[in-house]
């Protein structure tokens, strides 16, 4: 199996351990990231990258802030997240935007073998003992937001990140270096993909879908 893979992970020591156990499965093509500004760039200078493991926790990625920018602006790339945290709404906040996986970082060689077989065949895939926590909270209602915030565009994610920081059009139009009106048409796309009524709702939507606790 030739695929490129790019592992995403502020722990060196891991990155290390999964490019071991990777490599009888993949072959050398294997990229290292260890910060989500990293990971955007290594996707950006590499187009050739199959498949993503990355890290819920890590530099630059706030909660699930890495997997929704890297689905607006990759969407052709699998993403497998990878954690510590087995937590039923996570995994199924992660799914609802559009991971592949979830892979928890006591995952076995064998285990982590059979995710990227399956991935790249184009299933979904989780270890039995994530699977049971998804099953506990399958009655819990689907994510609807989540699933709506990854139909927005990479501008638009970008500047509901920024409103959901509390920053006002003019200065959006100034960090991004685009018009006032330009953000005005983003925002207003915003809130109609999201079906809310104002930018607070969308700021205060967005963080909590984003939220990942200990």
């Amino acid at each position: 199996m030739k695929i490129r893979v790019l592992i995403a992970d502020d722990h060196p020591l891991f990155r290390a351990a999964m490019c071991q156990a990777l490599g009888d499965i993949v072959g050398p093509h294997i990229l290292q990231a260890s910060t989500l500004d990293e990971t955007l760039s290594q996707l950006e200078a590499n187009p050739d990258i199959d498949l993503v493991f990355l890290d819920v926790k890590m530099p630059g990625n706030e909660g699930l802030i890495g997997l929704s920018e890297v689905r607006a602006r990759f969407p052709d790339v699998l993403v497998v997240m990878v954690t510590a945290l087995e937590e039923a709404n996570l995994i199924r906040k992660a799914l609802a935007l559009g991971a592949c996986g979830f892979i928890p970082k006591s995952a076995s060689i064998e285990c982590i073998a059979e995710a990227v077989e399956r991935v790249l065949d184009g299933e979904q895939w989780l270890p039995e003992s994530v699977a049971n926590l998804t099953d506990e909270a399958s009655e819990i209602e689907t994510d609807d937001f989540s699933v709506k915030l990854a139909m927005l565009t990479p501008h638009q994610l970008k500047v509901l990140r920024m409103v959901a920081d509390g920053l006002l059009n003019k200065q959006i139009a100034y960090e991004l270096d685009i018009s006032e009106s330009t953000v005005k048409q983003h925002v207003s796309a915003v809130l109609r993909k999201l079906k809310v009524i104002n930018r607070t709702k969308a700021g205060i939507a967005f963080k909590h879908a984003m939220a990942v606790h200990e």
